[in-house]
């Protein structure tokens, strides 16, 4: 094991939390024992590069500093490498933080956590969701809460999370079913109409959302969650079931368990771990025991 790591930095995440949330963690690894470095980029794609770079380069954990947004870019860079990942959860979500078991706006805590791992276990071995050639830790989603992040992005005020409360208000109000095509596995393609499909290696995604309540990270499956057609009224009153991850025995939900799926619908885009994927059609697969999490 080396002594040099580094701190990949979101100077955005958590309001701004992130380089304030680096001081804290990049101290108690060092009373550890570390040499760390900090990588922060200008853009995501630079962020990306320097974080390959570090891992080519040899350093011992890629240590992501911020929300899920720049886990994900550390998994582009991590996964499939052998390098560990460490999480120091600042961001406004921390979706994957949280499955993994990791301390939550507590800088020190958590790297403390990291060091230890590195010194003791090395880390936890789990499953990565992959669609295309893109890597992902928690959920991705397609159909309804895709169209809400689609219309939120799109939108330049309000700021922060009320802009994406606005943009579910307007979605309600265009609401319909969409006509999906699906093949789990090897089964045959299907044709539905759903509300949403949610493909959970995780449990929940959006700071919270337990959308895929029972998925878990180390079994080389996903958790596919599927909300059939239903009324605006029946999404108002299931929607607040997804936080205690009850929906799931709503009648209008199905849950299926695969390796792998494949998902096609005219004018639907791919979110994972919240990050835009893409259009639909979209392969995605599960790869075990794609990355090493520290501490988790």
């Amino acid at each position: 094991m080396t002594s040099d790591i580094t701190l990949f930095v979101n100077p955005a995440a958590g309001r701004r939390r992130a380089p304030q949330a680096a001081q804290p963690a990049a101290r108690a690894l060092r009373e550890a024992g570390f040499t760390v470095r900090t990588v922060v980029g200008v853009d995501a794609q630079d962020a990306l590069h320097r974080a390959r770079q570090a891992v080519a380069g040899g350093t011992g954990a890629l240590i992501a500093v911020g929300g899920d947004g720049i886990t994900s870019l550390a998994l582009q860079a991590v996964a499939g490498t052998g390098t560990p990942l460490g999480v120091v959860g600042v961001g406004t979500g921390n979706d994957f933080a949280r499955a993994m078991g990791l301390p939550v706006r507590d800088p020190a805590g958590a790297a403390r956590r990291i060091a230890e791992s590195l010194k003791g276990d090395g880390g936890r071995e789990i499953d990565l969701g992959r669609a295309g050639d893109t890597w992902f830790g928690t959920v991705l989603a397609a159909g309804f809460d895709s169209r809400v992040n689609d219309r939120g992005n799109r939108m330049r005020w309000p700021g922060g999370r009320f802009r994406y409360d606005l943009a579910i208000v307007a979605e309600l109000a265009a609401f319909r079913p969409t006509p999906f095509r699906i093949r789990l596995d090897d089964g045959p393609e299907q044709e539905i109409e759903a509300t949403l499909v949610a493909v959970g290696n995780t449990s929940s995604y959006g700071g919270g959302m337990r959308i895929c309540a029972d998925a878990r990270p180390d079994d080389g499956l996903f958790d596919v969650t599927v909300v059939g057609p239903c009324s605006r009224t029946t999404l108002l009153k299931v929607f607040p079931r997804v936080y205690r991850g009850t929906h799931l025995t709503h009648p209008a939900v199905t849950v299926h368990r695969v390796a792998r799926i494949e998902l096609a619908a005219e004018g639907i885009t791919g979110y994972a771990d919240g990050e835009l994927i893409g259009p639909l059609p979209l392969t995605v697969r599960t790869v075990p025991r794609a990355v090493r999490v520290l501490g988790a």
